[in-house]
């Protein structure tokens, strides 16, 4: 939905190149529209983690620095807004490299936030485990790591060559604008690993997979509420008379023996 109104905008502003509120909106959005995959891929980051580890997943600092994470994307996001606003309707030369440096700031921030998931599955998985994987969702453990971490490397991708490209001079108009600022290389780093990114985790169905049962609180709830919800489901089965997918398999295999 962010990249459909992000495209319609863009489309807006060239019917409309007079239009400047046209513009900045489209700018605007073309580098908020990936914000919330950002935060999801940290969210289940922060899960892998305390099924790998649940002492130090649910410690309370940890929490604390996701939640700060957070707060920095969204405070981050209002400092882009405004250094872009400022910078279409000012001529002042300081004002307008106080703006640059803002911007560039929040470029590499998002990068290095794009960057993290990728940090944190890692050091889950390195890290020796001092207690039994509390497994959460549906699928196999294995194939969770390995979607996100074909998202966040994607993602972190089109990042840090926004960033990279944002750190390069200006180039001045009378000189050859730069294969980077091309029209592929802006499509296929914005929106093409965006939507690669997004239709993968619809395909894998990643509302299941990375599901946790309500009431998480502390280490061991993830199996503990999960077992709970597993027993709720199946004696919901056993009352309304409905077999599910396990007892079929069971008939099945009695039926082969």
């Amino acid at each position: 939905m962010a990249r459909i109104v992000t495209t319609s905008l863009r489309i807006a502003s060239v019917s409309l190149p007079g239009n400047v509120r046209l513009a900045l909106a489209a700018q605007i959005f073309v580098a908020a529209g990936v914000l919330v995959i950002f935060i999801v891929n940290l969210i289940w980051s922060q899960r892998i983690l305390r099924a790998h580890h649940p002492t130090i997943g649910w410690h309370k600092s940890i929490s604390i620095v996701f939640t700060a994470l957070y707060v920095l994307i969204v405070a981050t996001l209002i400092i882009l807004i405004t250094a872009t606003v400022q910078s279409f309707y000012t001529l002042r030369p300081r004002t307008r490299t106080i703006d640059r440096a803002l911007q560039l700031y929040g470029s590499t921030f998002y990068a290095i936030i794009s960057f993290l998931p990728i940090v944190i599955v890692a050091l889950a998985l390195v890290i020796p485990r001092s207690a039994p994987l509390e497994k959460f969702g549906h699928g196999r453990h294995r194939t969770k790591v390995i979607v996100l971490l074909i998202g966040s490397t994607l993602l972190c991708l089109g990042a840090s060559f926004r960033t990279g490209t944002s750190w390069k001079h200006p180039v001045p108009l009378r000189q050859p604008e730069p294969g980077y600022f091309s029209k592929a290389c802006f499509y296929i780093f914005n929106f093409g690993v965006e939507t690669i990114v997004v239709y993968m985790y619809a395909i894998m169905r990643v509302d299941l997979r990375f599901w946790v049962p309500d009431g998480s609180k502390g280490p061991g709830s993830y199996a503990e509420l999960g077992n709970m919800a597993e027993k709720q489901r199946r004696d919901s089965h056993t009352e309304s008379g409905s077999e599910g997918p396990e007892d079929e398999e069971t008939k099945e295999a009695e039926s082969v023996v």
